[in-house]
């Protein structure tokens, strides 16, 4: 057994086939299928159901393969612990949900770098399920997300801001009143498959408001750009980071008291050998809360 046949096990486990496994780990599909045999019979346990027509993971199997993430966990966390590295140089691979991806993240991860020249942030957006899938499975050393209603025990949740959820029109639109804009307006949904979505909508089933959908967008860009093109209206949450230059759009609040919110922070596994970039990370990401509006010159400042 090695290091290297764990990695690929669990390539499996994360890939679901041997393929897209070989792909991951940089061998072929038959230098797969050999490392598994080898540990089969090293172990003399069955790992994989071969019966299927692709290879799935016996109960064993599934069992083995949490024991190998804590192996390899472990044996990633030998030299940091040693040398009291910690992550802060090499590559750091970091998810974001895709609201945060034109203020917050490129500021906060702007007054990182600054610090840790060496440190090198890899960006990947996608939505908040699939980034704590993509954290559980290693895959991500963190992520930037919306608080899901029910967070996996084995992450653990830095919070970075909370973000009102506010309406927006175009300056076409001459109410002042948010229940009749929503009510007399084609509303641009934002998409229900992101925990922001879901909070937007269990919001107006509370209060029994009833719009006319238009479109489902997933981007706070694109959904900006419909309504300031007067397609529609739309709730969305106030970036904690404003960007450079935003549209002109109209903004309402939708309640005076207790407004509804979406929270914003970063999440990662509980023993992660990159928990000293974690922890600055999360300062960076607080500091640009603060910093809030920003010149070109305040990145540079700010550092």
């Amino acid at each position: 057994m090695s290091i290297r046949m764990l990695r690929t096990l669990i390539a499996i486990a994360d890939r679901g086939t041997f393929s897209a496994a070989a792909d991951a780990v940089f061998v072929t599909h038959a230098a797969v299928s050999q490392q598994m045999r080898a540990l089969e019979e090293e172990w003399q346990v069955a790992i994989f159901n071969r019966s299927t027509r692709t290879p799935e993971l016996t109960p064993v199997g599934r069992d083995i393969v949490a024991k190998a993430r804590e192996v390899v966990r472990a044996y990633d966390d030998i030299l940091p612990s040693v040398i009291g590295n910690d992550g802060l140089s090499g590559r750091f691979s970091l998810g974001s949900a895709p609201t945060a991806l034109t203020g917050l993240v490129p500021l906060a991860t702007s007054i990182l770098q600054a610090r840790y020249r060496d440190l090198h942030v890899a960006l990947f957006p996608g939505l908040t399920t699939y980034l704590i899938h993509q954290v559980e499975r290693n895959s991500l050393d963190a992520a930037l997300v919306s608080k899901p209603p029910i967070l996996p025990r084995d992450l653990v949740w830095h919070q970075i801001a909370s973000e009102e959820l506010v309406l927006i029109t175009s300056q076409r639109v001459d109410s002042d009143d948010p229940a009749e804009i929503l009510r007399t307006h084609p509303f641009i949904r934002f998409s229900r498959d992101a925990v922001v979505g879901t909070i937007i909508e269990g919001w107006m089933q509370a209060h029994d408001i009833h719009v006319h959908d238009s479109m489902e967008m997933v981007g706070l860009d694109a959904i900006s750009s419909l309504v300031m093109a007067d397609l529609g209206v739309s709730i969305i949450p106030r970036p904690c980071v404003q960007v450079l230059n935003p549209l002109p759009l109209r903004h309402f609040s939708l309640a005076a008291k207790d407004p509804p919110t979406r929270e914003l922070g970063l999440i990662h596994i509980r023993d992660t050998s990159k928990s000293r970039a974690i922890e600055e990370l999360v300062g960076a990401m607080q500091r640009a809360v603060v910093i809030g509006k920003f010149s070109p010159d305040t990145i540079t400042g700010a550092s």
